[in-house]
């Protein structure tokens, strides 16, 4: 099989050609059209610059990450882009720019950017065009199957967050009982029949305005009890080598897709874990980072410790960890009202701990959680499935692009785990 790949350099294969410029105030943001920069897509607009699936490539900026869109799109001035007539080849160009560790080939210059003659002066060794659309079927089924669990994801989320919205912040099955539009014996979207006797029909004055009858109004840290972290010293070893106790940072949620902790960048070791006060968190505590910026969200799927940039809520005895997620979402903005710094905005345990909560009874907490808990379930399934297709593609393409495994068997491989 060696002696049929050829040796070509990246620009022969796959030439850059520079993206155009498209100023935000000049972008419909009513269009379908994505608008890619170096680091993903940043907008959308009703005209494509290329003309079917483009491989982006970070120019400036995220230098060196390689982006795939799967219709046409609109690359900025900070990118390159590569086209091919034919979507198969296309991919297997995406996945070979994405082996060559182009983030490393930063320009000596004030301004760290990619050159474009430097990495198209790079050899690659690429192999006959049937072996070329088999690798990116194969790697391709991969990232689709990534992709389909992300959407399935974001479809629940949405219904989820949508279920609180209408329980617990515009009292819909309330309004529903007050208006005659909801009766014993009788669903209503998001509102099973068996419900009808938990909910009143009634909207009562509070400190945070009407509420339904028979709820409360309580402080955040009466519902979790809300701790924070810290860093122990990075200089010192006997903390960090060989650990094994996830240690999180507002880092690892940032590129999490949904609100799903499975993993931590860095670990720390038993003695590290003796430099936080607020110890090892159990699985299922809900994290918000606190400050730059203040908003990420996850329940922790694993036990985890927590630096100093979070708050973590770890839910008293009958609160639901997925109501104390969902209100840290919905509550966005009161959160971020509490919040202080010149620097960058910051809240403190101190601030938070006192926000005031509508709150259900438990009955109807506990229908929330039952009723909401499958669909969560099925985001965690989907996410953990998603990492484990994702070490796969990554284990499999530099082989794949190598030569190393031969087409044949990697079709083998994957149709034994039906994919």
């Amino acid at each position: 099989m060696a002696g049929e790949w050829v040796e070509v350099t990246v620009g022969d294969f796959a030439p850059f050609a520079y993206g155009k410029g498209l100023p935000e105030h000049q972008r419909d943001p009513f269009g379908d059209i994505p608008v890619f920069g170096s680091n993903g897509t940043v907008g959308v607009h009703s005209e494509a610059l290329t003309s079917g699936p483009t491989v982006i490539i970070g120019r400036k900026g995220t230098v060196g990450a390689v982006h795939f869109s799967p219709k046409p799109c609109w690359p900025i001035d900070t990118t390159f882009y590569v086209t091919d007539p034919d979507p198969n080849v296309l991919r297997f160009k995406y996945y070979l720019l994405k082996s060559l560790g182009l983030e490393h080939m930063n320009a000596d210059s004030a301004v760290p950017g990619l050159n474009r003659e430097a990495a198209h002066a790079r050899k690659v060794r690429i192999p006959p065009l049937s072996d070329q659309r088999a690798i990116a079927h194969i790697l391709g089924t991969l990232d689709d199957k990534i992709e389909l669990n992300r959407r399935m994801s974001e479809t629940l989320e949405t219904m989820a967050r949508a279920l609180f919205k209408s329980w617990f912040v515009d009292f819909d099955p309330v309004r529903a009982k007050m208006e005659g539009r909801w009766q014993r014996g009788q669903s209503l979207p998001g509102l099973p029949a068996h419900l009808y006797d938990l909910f009143p029909d009634r909207l009562v004055d509070s400190e945070l305005g009407e509420i339904p009858e028979g709820w409360g109004v309580k402080s955040i840290g009466d519902l979790a009890e809300v701790v924070g972290g810290s860093t122990p010293k990075t200089e010192c070893a006997e903390f960090w080598d060989g650990g094994t106790h996830h240690w999180v940072t507002p880092k690892d949620l940032s590129g999490l897709s949904m609100p799903v902790l499975l993993d931590t960048e860095r670990k720390i070791t038993d003695a590290g874990l003796a430099q936080i006060s607020s110890g090892l968190l159990p699985r299922g505590t809900v994290l918000l980072s606190s400050r730059a910026p203040i908003g990420y969200l996850a329940i922790a799927e694993v036990p985890v410790a927590v630096n100093q940039g979070f708050i973590a809520m770890k839910p008293r005895q009958g609160v639901s960890n997925l109501f104390l997620l969902r209100w840290a979402r919905a509550a966005h903005d009161e959160i971020l009202s509490h919040a202080n710094g010149s620097t960058f905005l910051e809240i403190s345990k101190a601030s938070f701990r006192p926000i005031r909560v509508v709150t259900p009874p438990t009955p109807i907490m506990d229908a929330f959680d039952q009723f909401s808990r499958p669909m969560y379930g099925k985001v965690v399934e989907n996410a953990l499935e998603s990492r484990t297709l994702a070490a796969l593609r990554d284990a499999l393409l530099p082989k794949l692009i190598s030569g190393e495994i031969r087409v044949k068997d990697a079709e083998r491989f994957l149709q034994e785990r039906g994919l």
